[in-house]
């Protein structure tokens, strides 16, 4: 066997009940195959095998009290995987599908995201199969700062800073860095994604949306093609999903879908930008479910219990564009051909791991434009690291200046991967540029400490 496929076999042998860490681990390192001719090095110093070894794992027990009074106990985790390139960095993610296997898969990835930045941060990734959906906002402040008492110990402006995720939001991050700053007794930029009003960055939660559009277009571009006219399907309904559809309106796409846990909506007239602020305030300030905007607007189908890559295959809903930014494994094999008989052309990643190895198979074999997550929905963490800088310097820049940054990285991170895809043979293949690019930065650094 190859190096790479011995890496492979290992991880899958000694954490065999981690499926979702075996696919990113076999999805990052396959492609690597044409670095261990080109960095003999590289295989020397055995930098494959250490890099799919998280640094440390930290798993412990999260008790709070209910509005009723009586006693829940969740798991809470923190897994920081390498710290070669910069601090620990990653979100907490609040959800009952919370595992070590997700938390690892998403660490991972974060490593090589983090890394085609071009900011100094290190992946990581937490959280907790703690649900806040129907929890009052006191339960919520209980749970969080129980989470805090013990995840404040492994965190630090300069040692891990985690982030918002799924379930985790401004209310969240607001209880979490409020608490550790009640700990600590001193304000440092713990955390990204706070308030403006206590050193948060503008645009950070339209940031993962916004990048994730904004690399889909330097995509099209390749073929002379933009934004307008374009029918986008989107999957979800949090923060990356509604900026994303903010972005698609700005560049004159046309964005028809958006899903939750319970349904999908398809508005063939368009979600546009007075729908988009009652989503907002449906699902931001109400938290309600997605349904209800087919009970606010005429002609929309609601398709309960599926999303929106099924209701494609299912129905024949013809597209252009399709921005996945729900969860990992969203879209399989029957989907993505459903998506490609149906028009796709590109397909580009706000979600992490939202297409399983069939599909992205089904894209690469048709020509698909397919920019996976980790350099498609770097923006989110991209605008983290600028927001750790202005907390560093005890700043903060314009909406303008965020965003102009933003779009830089992503123009670079898109540079990166096409560059690095056509230099080791795999010209047009975005996945083998994003890894090999974002792997090659944190091996050098990992080369030059030694073995630590």
């Amino acid at each position: 066997m190859s190096v790479i496929q011995d890496v492979i076999a290992k991880v899958k042998q000694i954490d065999p009940s981690e499926p979702e860490f075996h696919q990113a681990v076999e999805e990052v390192m396959e492609s690597l195959e044409p670095t261990t001719k080109r960095h003999p090095e590289f295989v020397k110093a055995n930098i494959y095998e250490r890099i799919v070894e998280p640094e440390r794992t930290f798993i412990f027990r999260v008790p709070w009290e209910d509005d009723k009074g009586k006693v829940h106990v969740n798991r809470g985790f923190r897994i920081q995987f390498n710290n070669a390139i910069g601090p620990f960095k990653g979100g907490l993610r609040f959800h009952p599908s919370v595992n070590l296997s997700i938390l690892k898969f998403l660490g991972f990835e974060q490593i090589f995201k983090n890394s085609l930045t071009t900011l100094p941060m290190g992946g990581a990734k937490g959280g907790s199969d703690f649900d806040p959906k129907g929890k009052s906002d006191r339960e919520v402040m209980r749970f969080c700062q129980s989470f805090m008492r013990e995840l404040f110990r492994h965190v630090g402006a300069e040692c891990d800073v985690p982030a918002g995720d799924i379930g985790v939001g401004g209310r969240e991050v607001g209880f979490m860095f409020g608490y550790d700053k009640k700990i600590r007794n001193e304000h440092t930029g713990v955390f990204t994604g706070k308030g403006l009003s206590f050193g948060g960055s503008l645009i950070r939660p339209e940031a993962t949306g916004y990048g994730c559009v904004y690399f889909a277009a330097e995509m099209l571009a390749t073929r002379g093609m933009d934004f307008k006219n374009k029918v986008v399907a989107i999957s979800g309904s949090g923060n990356v999903a509604q900026y994303a559809v903010e972005k698609v309106n700005q560049m004159g796409g046309k964005v028809i879908s958006l899903c939750d846990s319970g349904a999908t909506i398809v508005d063939d007239e368009g979600i546009d930008a007075r729908k988009l602020d009652f989503i907002l305030e449906l699902k931001n300030v109400k938290r309600g479910r997605i349904k209800e905007y087919a009970d606010k607007y005429n002609k929309v189908l609601c398709v309960e219990g599926k999303n929106i890559w099924e209701a494609i295959k299912d129905q024949g809903i013809k597209i252009d564009i399709a921005l996945p930014c729900a969860t990992q494994n969203e879209i399989d094999g029957a989907c993505a051909q459903a998506m490609v008989k149906n028009g796709c052309i590109c397909v580009s990643e706000g979600a992490n791991m939202p297409s399983n190895p069939d599909a992205v198979k089904i894209f690469q074999d048709n020509k698909v434009l397919y920019g996976p997550g980790k350099a498609a929905n770097a923006g989110g963490v991209a605008t983290s690291g600028l927001e750790m800088s202005q907390n560093s310097m005890k700043l903060s820049w314009t909406r303008d200046e965020v965003d102009a940054r933003l779009l830089l990285i992503m123009k670079s991170i898109h540079k990166a991967c096409v560059e690095t895809a056509e230099a080791y043979g795999r010209k047009g293949d975005y996945v083998a540029g994003a890894n090999i690019a974002g792997f090659t930065k944190v091996a050098n650094a990992m080369l030059a400490y030694g073995i630590v």
